[in-house]
């Protein structure tokens, strides 16, 4: 059998830690050559790129609020790929979180720039070589808030719905084009942020989980690797929740 993802040059933002980092290596491990972009932390990147099974793979700094900063670094990606891709996953994104009452505007400004228009920006990048290829998948990683709401991120909850009705309409303007467009909505997954978590504060959101437990980064990036394989050619303007059930 050939590995899911054999063959297929993907690009993905953000992939130096917690769920990024755990995408980029299940995309590796099933046979894809990845492309993938850190903010700042270059050690970190390194220690994820030495890590990847397979030859080809590419970390590159890249601001996701920068327009200049996300042409260059697709521009230096497109050139290892040989200007051939067939997947891209936005996965790069940042909070800040406070009460509205509390919230400044350039915070809430500054999270849509960074997860709503750096995703915008990104997927304008990466079209034109998706329907060169006359094909492929993009997924975007949006949050379990992005669709129930959540006190304290206007501005995050904001960026993450946009997102998602984003993509149904890219979904539908390229699907003539065989290039598919789809979210993947974590909920409460383990990393390091949520390592920081006291036990009373795991217990009162293991009580709102149904599966009574939190997931883990590969239940994402599974999600995320089953999108931009073939098993999904059916499969667009779609949202799978990984939540335990905290969302139907």
């Amino acid at each position: 059998m050939h590995p899911l993802l054999s063959q297929k040059n993907i690009i993905v933002t953000g992939g130096s830690r917690g769920i990024g980092a755990e995408i980029v290596r299940c995309l590796a491990e099933n046979g894809a050559r990845v492309a993938f972009s850190y903010s700042s932390n270059e050690e970190a990147a390194q220690k994820v790129l030495e890590s990847l099974p397979g030859e080809g793979h590419l970390a590159l700094a890249m601001n996701v609020s920068s327009e200049e900063s996300i042409s260059q670094f697709f521009e230096k990606a497109l050139a290892e790929f040989g200007n051939q891709i067939h997947g891209l996953v936005n996965n790069a994104g940042i909070t800040k979180d406070n009460l509205l009452l509390r919230m400044k505007p350039e915070d809430f400004q500054q999270v849509l720039q960074t997860n709503l228009t750096g995703s915008f920006l990104c997927i304008k990048s990466a079209i034109k070589p998706l329907m060169k290829n006359k094909g492929g998948s993009i997924v975007n990683i949006t949050s379990v808030v992005g669709q129930s709401g959540n006190p304290g991120q206007a501005n995050y909850t904001a960026s993450k719905a946009g997102m998602e009705a984003m993509s149904k309409s890219i979904a539908l303007e390229f699907a003539s084009r065989n290039i598919r467009s789809n979210c993947v909505a974590p909920g409460f997954i383990e990393t390091e942020m949520t390592g920081e978590l006291t036990e009373a504060q795991k217990e009162a959101i293991l009580s709102r989980v149904p599966l009574k437990k939190m997931g883990d980064t590969h239940d994402v990036a599974a999600a995320v690797a089953f999108l931009l394989s073939d098993q999904s050619k059916y499969i667009t303007g779609q949202t799978i929740g990984v939540n335990g059930g905290l969302y139907m």
